[in-house]
């Protein structure tokens, strides 16, 4: 049985012992479950469409979110000659583009569908999938010349997607090629050695670009609700011949990419975190997948029947180093998580046994009291792995630095767990606490 088999037959074990749960608990174990299993065990690429006419750079966006030559970039002419779904893959994901015809181009590309327009071409393509979100793209420089032609077509893709998915999707605006923005000199990806008030005449330059794309969509009665944010970027990069790149300009493509995660439905945010490889975007999502699991494993053991929390305890923790192992790039097997765990003083074999079983034992000598504890010792452990394993594997510290993060976290995650039961009245918290980091996320 592989992990995500066995992960999945541990999680609807666990919606069976919530009879034992009580309520409140077994409430919020029920959507913390939900949550995990569309993060860890539903996971698919995310999909967006790209619409914007010939040479606004949607070629160029899909390298500059892979960071290699995955799109073929049209110099002299369109390149993209129907509306289709491309899953576009790199070393660390895939990512499904709708990668459309430009919307008012000057010639059809070579093997288009000659009485299709661009839109219908577009609408053709959209009824194999839904979306996630729509990213229309114009080049900086051009949000005066003839948009509305193109917000013409975003508005008719949108209505396609409405009518077949049922959905409103949202939608992004990026301006690029804002490398091209006067005064053209001053290098956005480099800003240190620029002069600081020609910097800033260009920031400024770029942000009332945005600030009039902004306007013209919420224009659009169409439009409005969907429309999300307007964000200049620079996607320029070039590669020699074989291979090797010679420029990368990329500028505010991190800011982009953290804009669409929070469009994504949670089943395709960790295959765009691992892919983006942005150490923010992996935190953020490794300490929501720690928060989501520290959760399920506190109400496990509220359960109250003895020793039943051992197994789906030590999984869940299992599952959520490999999880975050995956989150930052890499594929981890259940030895390399068991190594880890024993690293940071989290051991996953006798003495794990040991513990589970001291806390089962609380339980059977004082039931109410021993449940109380059991909750906060599993909470507060699940937590602190959690925290270890984002700072080594996402943030690159040693073992022995993630071995101080698991216990200072540990620490912590327990006395907040027992602050907040002290403050309901003796009762079992029926929201397990965060600290304080956690609120700021």
């Amino acid at each position: 049985m592989t992990l995500r088999e066995e992960l999945i037959e541990k999680s609807l074990r666990l919606e069976e012992m919530l009879d034992r749960v009580p309520e409140p608990v077994a409430r919020q174990m029920r959507d913390r479950i939900g949550e995990f299993r569309e993060l860890l065990l539903e996971q698919r690429p995310p999909r967006f469409v790209l619409v914007g006419r010939r040479g606004a750079g949607k070629s160029s966006l899909i390298n500059a979110i892979f960071g290699e030559r995955i799109a073929e970039v049209g110099h002299e002419k369109a390149t993209t000659h129907r509306g289709k779904w491309w899953s576009y893959a790199g070393d660390l994901g895939t990512v499904d583009l709708l990668d459309t015809r430009g919307i008012q181009e000057g010639t059809t590309p070579e093997g288009a569908e000659a009485d299709l327009t661009p839109v219908e071409s577009i609408a053709a393509a959209l009824e194999q999938k839904a979306p996630d979100a729509v990213v229309f793209l114009i080049k900086a420089k051009e949000v005066d010349a003839a948009i509305d032609g193109d917000l013409d077509a975003l508005t008719e893709v949108c209505e396609h997607i409405r009518r077949l998915h049922h959905i409103p999707v949202p939608v992004v605006a990026v301006a690029t090629h804002c490398d091209e923005v006067e005064p053209k000199n001053v290098r956005l990806h480099e800003p240190e050695g620029e002069r600081d008030d020609d910097l800033q005449e260009k920031l400024e330059r770029i942000e009332r670009i945005e600030q009039h794309l902004e306007r013209k969509i919420r224009e659009r009665d169409e439009l409005r609700d969907q429309f999300v944010a307007a964000h200049g970027v620079s996607t320029y990069q070039s590669w020699r011949r074989d291979g090797t790149r010679r420029a990368d300009e990329r500028w505010r493509i991190e800011e982009l990419l953290d804009f669409l995660l929070d469009e994504l439905p949670d089943q395709a945010r960790v295959e765009f975190v691992r892919l983006s490889q942005v150490k923010a975007m992996q935190r953020r999502i490794a300490d929501r997948l720690t928060n989501i699991v520290s959760t399920i494993c506190g109400g496990i053991a509220v359960t109250p029947v003895p020793i039943a929390d051992i197994g789906p305890i030590t999984s869940l923790q299992m599952s959520l180093v490999t999880g975050i192992g995956y989150i930052s790039g890499r594929r981890l097997e259940v030895k390399t998580a068991t190594e880890f765990l024993g690293a940071i003083g989290a051991n996953v074999g006798a003495a794990v046994a040991l513990r589970e079983a001291a806390r089962a034992l609380a339980k059977v000598v004082t039931p109410g009291l021993g449940s109380v504890i059991s909750a906060a010792v599993a909470y507060a452990g699940t937590k602190a792995i959690g925290r270890a394993a984002s700072a080594y594997f996402i943030d690159g510290v040693d073992v022995k630095k993630a071995r101080k993060i698991f216990k200072s976290t540990k620490k912590k995650a327990r006395k907040a767990f027992e602050r907040s039961e002290e403050e309901n009245d003796g009762e079992l918290p029926v929201a397990f606490p965060y600290d304080e980091e956690d609120q700021q996320q």
